[in-house]
């Protein structure tokens, strides 16, 4: 049994939960830019948060099931069908043998993702599946799917065929009741150059709207917004960043990190988005805009240890659901 890209997306990669612990050899930890829902989609299959998907953007992959299988859509809606039937998202969704997924037309976010029941059988790299593309390792050859692709899944005991009854899919009876926001109000805690901009750019920095340019890829989103001058030509030793940092540049324009981010830079730290915030941001396209809002420690750390909390509970109730249903 296997998954078949019929006809190859934009910009299609496999990502699971990361490559952590290699970040001081220069290598990235990669994995998915909306961690909250390539984590939720394996929650709802009662699946290991951290097991792989696939990452997808718009227009993306036609992709063909050549078994049962059950499969959860998260992140944004890209108005799914199977065999052009409309299928709801944060759902798990049993499909029969020769099933055909395709995504219609972009309704909201940037980034869907695409987790399986039957475990996809790829080859690890440094620990993690996830696709590194410029080192071109993990995933399916360190690159994005490709016309032709076949990914194998590994067999299970269950069958799901007695279950589908000659339908094209069943849509199962639960659903995640937590979807990403889409606000605009981006929670960021001190960087640790904040201090390095004067009073009238840490104020226009608080108080402005900044908006995401055609700069904006996994790698890092370039924001355009109001000039943040100031004597920003002090030197800076190279020093670690991370997945939400954002530097002020020496335009006086700033980036914002993202998934594929190098592991250290020269630029200021001015600040770092919170970890509970980052799917939000990873769901914004070319054009979208954000505005900065201070918090502290305290907060960002309740808000990211309530959104594990939450999938931990999903991926345990949809576990047993699943078990139960197909028993």
């Amino acid at each position: 049994m296997s998954l078949r890209i019929i006809k190859p997306g934009v910009f299609d990669t496999i990502q699971d939960g990361g490559r952590w612990g290699y970040q001081h050899q220069g290598i990235n930890i990669n994995g998915p830019m909306d961690r909250f829902s390539a984590q939720l989609g394996n929650a709802l299959l009662g699946k290991e948060l951290r097991a792989p998907v696939i990452e997808m953007h718009f227009p993306s992959a036609q992709i063909e099931f050549t078994s049962p299988t059950i499969i959860c859509l998260t992140g944004a809606d890209m108005a799914p069908t199977i065999d052009g039937n409309e299928i709801p998202m944060h759902h798990p969704i049993m499909v029969g043998p020769n099933a055909l997924l395709k995504c219609n037309r972009m309704m909201s976010g940037a980034r869907c993702y695409l987790a399986v029941w039957h475990d996809m059988e790829l080859k690890q790299w440094l620990n993690s599946y996830s696709t590194n593309l410029r080192a071109a390792v993990g995933g399916i050859e360190g690159r994005k799917l490709a016309k032709d692709d076949i990914i194998p899944l590994i067999k299970k005991e269950e069958s799901l065929a007695a279950f589908l009854k000659a339908k094209d899919c069943i849509v199962m009876p639960w659903k995640s009741q937590e979807i990403v926001s889409n606000r605009n109000n981006i929670q960021f805690i001190y960087g640790s150059e904040w201090q390095w901009m004067p009073a009238e750019a840490r104020e226009s920095f608080l108080t402005s709207w900044f908006q995401v340019t055609n700069e904006a890829d996994r790698m890092g989103y370039k924001l355009a917004g109001p000039k943040l001058e100031g004597s920003n030509g002090a030197e800076l030793v190279s020093a670690p960043v991370c997945f939400g940092t954002v530097q002020w540049l020496p335009d006086g324009q700033l980036i914002i990190l993202m998934a594929d981010h190098q592991t250290s830079g020269g630029y200021p730290r001015v600040a770092q988005v919170i970890s509970a915030h980052l799917p939000i941001l990873a769901q914004k396209k070319p054009n979208d805009v954000i505005q900065f809002e201070l918090t502290d420690l305290t907060i960002a750390e309740s808000k990211k240890i309530k959104q594990q909390k939450y999938l931990q509970q999903l991926q345990l109730a949809s576990k047993f659901r699943i078990e139960e249903y197909i028993s």
